[in-house]
């Protein structure tokens, strides 16, 4: 098995299905069934979900909210979700624990990295909701935050297309798809995988993204299993980081949302 522990970042659009908003019980079953047996394998399973199937916090200026309510809305949209998710996991019987950047006591535990990484420890799914907790970033934001703090071997980003392309594949038809390419090569050609704050985060990092479609039944197996899938963002190599520890940013960390001191859960 090429990687021991994986942060997954799935979008709330997909969630959908083929309704027009709200949750779709076919595809969530599905993305549930393909963790469970990711995770039955022995792979360390952390997920980030979205929430632009219910709210997004950029809509709020739309309707003229103001953007920093908004997008406290928006993670409370994520946390809807990851409930709907845990939920579904644990139909399947598999054990889950819900991690929060919002403290919300009655539904899920605050996030702190040491309990987040003992349960990944002891063979659970983590899912991380509420974002980083702070306004103004995005889920990809708190996908590699969360990816980086846990010290993730890579972001597997789940989208509805199958990698990485030269264009836009929907509007040009000729667009080329990338099995691999380097951080540099991204920002020189000014493609479109995370938002920047996210994607620098990766690249400083060495935190490899793997961009793939989850939509289709079986994907996340045939990749975890080595299987050649999706496009390769990193710095140039084709495997999980090479052993350096992640660098967190001091400015960065100063990010993460602030908990009480409470005693970690064994």
């Amino acid at each position: 098995m090429k990687y021991h522990r994986i942060l997954l970042k799935l979008s709330g659009e997909a969630l959908m299905g083929q309704q027009q908003y709200g949750i779709d019980a076919e595809r969530l079953m599905q993305y549930a069934s393909e963790i469970k047996s990711v995770a039955a394998t022995g792979v360390q399973v952390a997920v980030v979900i979205g929430g632009g199937n219910i709210y997004r916090g950029v809509e709020a200026e739309a309707f003229g909210l103001d953007r920093v309510q908004g997008d406290y809305m928006g993670m409370l949209a994520t946390v809807i979700n990851s409930m709907a998710l845990q939920s579904a996991l644990e139909k399947l019987e598999v054990s889950t624990r819900l991690l929060s950047g919002l403290t919300i006591q009655r539904v899920c535990e605050p996030y702190i990295r040491r309990r987040a990484v003992r349960h990944l420890e002891k063979g659970r799914v983590v899912i991380f909701g509420a974002g980083i907790g702070s306004p103004y970033f995005t889920t990809d934001s708190a996908a590699s935050l969360r990816a980086i703090e846990i010290e993730a071997d890579v972001v597997l980003k789940g989208t509805r297309v199958d990698g990485i392309y030269t264009a836009d594949p929907e509007k040009d038809p000729t667009a080329t798809r990338y099995n691999e390419i380097t951080f540099d090569e991204v920002l020189k050609k000014n493609l479109n995988v995370m938002d920047m704050t996210a994607f620098t985060l990766c690249k400083e990092n060495n935190l490899p993204i793997i961009v793939f479609d989850m939509n289709t039944p079986g994907n996340l197996q045939r990749l975890l299993d080595g299987e050649s899938m999706g496009t390769l963002v990193s710095r140039g190599g084709t495997g999980p980081r090479d052993g350096r520890k992640p660098v967190l940013d001091p400015k960065r960390t100063l990010l993460q949302p602030v908990v009480g001191n409470q005693p970690e859960q064994a």
